[in-house]
Formats: C-alpha cells, sequence, structure tokens
C-alpha cells in the first residue's frame, strides 16, 4: 500500500479520476493498442472514410460486432467500484473517461464524461437518434451490411468518436469545468498520449490541483506528477480505499 496515496487522498476533499483503458483491462476487455487488440488485426475506419464509403462503413460495423463481444458482458471491476463508492461519499467530483465500455456507470458511477462516447449505443450520423447497440449490431447481422437510419435514411455508427471526428465540445467544457474544481486528479490506467483528452490532467494541475499517475508503462507526465505508481489498478485503489476510511 503507497502511503504517500493515502496521505493525498485523506488531504484532498475534491478530488477528479481521468481513466483509461488500463483500468478496464482488469474486467477483461483488452486495450484497442495491445495486442490482441482490436487495432492489431484491423485498422481503424476513419471518419471521413466512414461517411464517403459504404465499403469502409462495412468495415466498420464488422469490426464494431467484434469488438462488442469484448465488453458485452464485461463487469466493473475492484476500480471501478471504488470510484463509485468514493463518489456516493462525496470524496469524488466525478469521473472523466476515455473509454467507451460504460463499466463505471454500471459500478453506479452517476457522475461520468465519457470523452470518447459509448459503445453501448449507435446513432444517426444526421438526426442523432440513438438505439441501444445491440439494436444496431441486429440489424447488421440480418441486413449483412452497415445499417442506415430507419428515419432519415443517414448512416448509423455506435456513439463513438472515430478518428477524424470532433469530440463533443459541451463533454470537453464540463470536463474543462471538473478540472478547474479539483485539488487531486488520479489519472488512471491511461497512457496520457491521446489528445485533446490526456490535457485534461495538464488542466487540472494549472488550475493548482496534485497529480497521481497510476499506469502500467510510463506515460509523458511522469515527471511533473506528484505520484507515480507501477502497482495493479484495482488492488492499489481498493487498499487506499481501504485504508482512507480508517481511523487510525
Amino acid at each position: 500500500m503507497s502511503q504517500e496515496l493515502v496521505a493525498l487522498l485523506r488531504q484532498s476533499p475534491r478530488v477528479l479520476a481521468f481513466t483509461g483503458a488500463g483500468i478496464s483491462t482488469e474486467s477483461g476487455i483488452p486495450d484497442f493498442r495491445s495486442p490482441g487488440g482490436i487495432w492489431s488485426q484491423a485498422k481503424p475506419v476513419y471518419y471521413d472514410q466512414f461517411l464517403r464509403s459504404q465499403t469502409a462503413r462495412n468495415e466498420y460495423w464488422r469490426q464494431k460486432s467484434v469488438a462488442h463481444r469484448d465488453f458485452a458482458h464485461a463487469e466493473p471491476n475492484a476500480g471501478h467500484r471504488v470510484l463509485a463508492q468514493w463518489e456516493e461519499q462525496g470524496r469524488l467530483i466525478g469521473v472523466i473517461t476515455q473509454n467507451i465500455d460504460g463499466l463505471h456507470q454500471l459500478a453506479g458511477s452517476r457522475r461520468v464524461l465519457e470523452v470518447h462516447g459509448t459503445a453501448r449505443e449507435v446513432a444517426c450520423v444526421g438526426c442523432r437518434r440513438r438505439w441501444a447497440a445491440e439494436v444496431g449490431l441486429a440489424w447488421y447481422a440480418e441486413q449483412g451490411r452497415a445499417p442506415d437510419c430507419p428515419d432519415c435514411g443517414r448512416p448509423l455508427k455506435h456513439a463513438t468518436i472515430s478518428f477524424g471526428q470532433p469530440l463533443d465540445g459541451e463533454v470537453l467544457e464540463a470536463a474543462s469545468d471538473w478540472a478547474s474544481q479539483c485539488d487531486l486528479v488520479l489519472a488512471l490506467g491511461s497512457s496520457l498520449v491521446v489528445q485533446p483528452a490526456a490535457g485534461i490532467p495538464v488542466l487540472a494541475q494549472n488550475f493548482g490541483a496534485r497529480l497521481v499517475i497510476i499506469n502500467r508503462d510510463p506515460t509523458p507526465l511522469d515527471h511533473q506528477a506528484d505520484l507515480v505508481l507501477r502497482t495493479p489498478l484495482g488492488e492499489t485503489l481498493l487498499a487506499a480505499a481501504e485504508s482512507v476510511d480508517r481511523v487510525d
């Protein structure tokens, strides 16, 4: 157990969590970039390709049908549950996540900003109407091709941010607001290289927050963090939660 982490948590009444793929690998969801991840097997479809090419849309949906199997039955792990517990206790402002798996919400977190969207829904690129992901995947399986919106006829895609697609400005604005309010930001399981999301912990630091990084591999922000740990996320957060709540 890192006593430094416990001390920082005890000193910080307004904690913000920033999470990446590493917090979900313990739930059996592979990092897209890791060996065995979807990007090691196929090239991602860029947003402009998706919009202009039926072939690209078909490949996009083929990839998504494969990726869906990785998280459809995944369950939140100890790391997700600790963050939900801290939010309920009033210790955590919320979770800003790069993940699209929805496991934070399944764990009970209510204040979650998904900067890269969610794979648990599909959305029309035209009228923006949404359905559960399973509905879109069923349409794809039945038609054998990328589905179109039954209302306006435009293409359907997962409600995620594809390469080359702008992030949601309202989500980024809310994330910036949370970053300005916290006194400690926990960067958990993120490589901290994907921009602009990876700039959120830096923004929090600029507002005076301290930074803790818990990640398997080195990150570009390690040199400016107050604490860097290479320990398993679920185990580390669970031990920290038990120590923070303990009356010494």
